[in-house]
């Protein structure tokens, strides 16, 4: 089985985005212009969401498994060299994938995330309850799903357009694959304690409005070299609640590497 991706019109280097849990691809849909202006965008759904299918093998929702999914689309695509942008549960994923293949990655972006800088005690917490929510998920289907909390149907601050897109994908969504992602993604996905070992430049694009998150930000600041951190006036949904804001903040950090 093999990811649903797309590449999209644009100039330059590509760039992999990799969405969040329960959203889709189509969260990008306003920020692909002003990208395609400096890059190549490459939009990939994870599994379960949106277009990509469900496999029924634990081993392919580890996130090592996602890097050689990463990878087979970056051959495909003949780039010796791309960028990368995670958003939420992909920002662990991308983070992961930038600092296991430095030399394939000439820059990488992500947005707020618990999951990526989730501490031990945080992700043993999920991967203990993660058996109980799978199987609610797998029984009740599209309810079940509609109720956890970043489902989209929540969401009060996102563009018309974004909100609309975002509910028809989610109900492409598989329960099996959803499960799964639960089950085996999240509770394994974070880089916290792997963070000193980043050697590629990054940007942080940081919601400044979900409060939450704003602990990890000050670890991820004083624990990851190389990174720096754009503030948005923003909640968890950063790219697309300002998607003005985040699209200059991430034209101009790729626009940078060029240059230089």
């Amino acid at each position: 089985m093999r990811l649903h991706w797309e590449l999209h019109p644009g100039e330059g280097s590509h760039l992999l985005l990799v969405h969040g849990f329960l959203t889709s691809q189509a969260q990008w849909m306003l920020n692909l212009p002003a990208l395609g202006e400096v890059c190549r965008p490459v939009t990939v759904e994870l599994w379960g969401h949106g277009r990509s299918p469900s496999p029924e093998d634990p081993a392919c929702y580890a996130p090592e498994h996602y890097l050689e999914q990463f990878e087979q689309i970056r051959i495909e695509l003949g780039a010796r060299r791309w960028d990368l942008l995670g958003y939420s549960l992909g920002a662990g994923l991308t983070i992961r994938y930038a600092m296991s293949h430095p030399e394939r990655v000439t820059r990488h972006l992500f947005t707020n995330s618990i999951s990526a800088f989730a501490p031990r005690a945080m992700s043993e917490t999920w991967r203990r309850g993660g058996e109980q929510a799978a199987m609610n998920i797998l029984a009740g289907g599209q309810t079940v799903m509609q109720r956890i909390a970043v489902h989209p149907r929540h969401a009060r601050r996102l563009p018309d357009p974004v909100y609309r897109a975002l509910m028809a994908d989610a109900e492409l969504h598989q329960p099996l694959g959803i499960a799964n992602t639960v089950r085996y993604t999240t509770p394994e996905v974070s880089v916290r304690y792997e963070l000193s070992g980043n050697s590629t430049p990054a940007l942080l694009l940081c919601g400044t409005r979900e409060k939450r998150f704003q602990p990890h930000r000050e670890f991820v600041e004083t624990h990851m070299p190389n990174m720096r951190v754009a503030e948005l006036s923003a909640g968890h949904g950063v790219n697309m609640e300002a998607h003005g804001d985040f699209d200059r903040a991430v034209t101009g950090f790729i626009s940078e590497g060029q240059r230089s």
